[in-house]
């Protein structure tokens, strides 16, 4: 791995919160482990390897029955990382794939059969390389005859020019992390108001309310994101989803615990109701209905 890359925590704390039966982490990866899945040659970063059974071992942990996982960078467009985990939790799992402009429709078949129910388009040029946007257009035109949707992730300020190409797409859209808000900001600064706008004016348009530990200004317990993800929540209670973003990758201010996160929940959801829908009912709705 990098040599200031740090690794997930090695031992979280056990949550005081218990999640509701048949609760998803909507939000999590897999990477390597190398020997058997090598990352990406053109990769940003070389991440430690956090292999399914880790993940599957912290989803007990933590009180969920079911994972989301998501191709990171790292991998680049080989899902074998993601397919081999996928496979291996059966119904417990569904995926969220990097795909390749030129994939064939038979080859999505496949991916559906193990699980895969959406392709992600990363803006974040940080971490990738920019990609024309009728490639992305003629992925999504493929994916949607699947009932798939398509995730996106992107940092706020690019969402003005962003959203007429977001708003033409043929599915549901589910933005990664609120669409990574600047917490030195008020929650009801015109940037947040504007990702807001969005949503409620595309009833296609999800939100994933994650990411306390990348997105917070004052750090734990994380106080300056509650508020933010918490009116997410309660505006668009059927169009929201959490996850861990296990194993956390570039995390350059501290390691997060996960235990910690998860104590966060009814903090942005302060009701069972609330609670049940993003957890639960979202998540099944949107990757185990199809």
């Amino acid at each position: 791995m990098d040599a200031n890359y740090r690794p997930f925590h090695p031992n979280p704390s056990k949550p005081s919160y218990v999640p509701p039966p048949g609760a998803v982490d909507a939000h999590c990866h897999v990477f390597g482990p190398a020997d058997r899945f090598p990352y990406a040659p053109e990769r940003k970063y070389t991440p430690c390897d956090a292999p399914k059974e880790k993940l599957f071992e912290l989803r007990d942990f933590l009180g969920f029955e079911r994972n989301v996982i998501v191709q990171a960078s790292c991998h680049g467009r080989n899902n074998d990382a993601l397919i081999d985990a996928l496979i291996a939790a059966g119904p417990l799992a569904r995926g969220v794939a990097v795909v390749k402009p030129d994939i064939s429709v038979d080859a999505l078949k496949e991916m559906h059969e193990a699980g895969v129910r959406a392709v992600r388009f990363n803006f974040v040029k940080r971490l990738v390389d920019a990609t024309p946007r009728d490639v992305y257009l003629g992925i999504a035109e493929k994916i949607a005859a699947l009932g798939w949707h398509i995730v996106v992730y992107f940092e706020a300020p690019e969402l003005e020019s962003l959203t007429p190409f977001l708003t033409a797409l043929p599915t549901t859209v589910v933005v990664d992390h609120m669409g990574r808000p600047d917490m030195s900001k008020p929650v009801d600064h015109p940037d947040f108001e504007r990702f807001n706008r969005l949503m409620a004016d595309h009833k296609n348009f999800w939100a994933k309310v994650t990411c306390p530990e990348r997105l917070s200004i004052s750090g734990p317990p994380y106080d300056d994101f509650v508020p933010f993800a918490r009116s997410l929540v309660e505006a668009f209670p059927d169009r929201v989803l959490w996850g861990t973003d296990w194993p956390h990758p570039n995390m350059d201010t501290h390691v997060p615990d996960d235990g910690q996160l998860v104590d966060m929940i009814p903090r942005i959801a302060p009701t069972a109701a609330l609670q049940q829908a993003l957890l639960v009912d979202n998540p099944m709705r949107l990757y185990w209905a199809r």
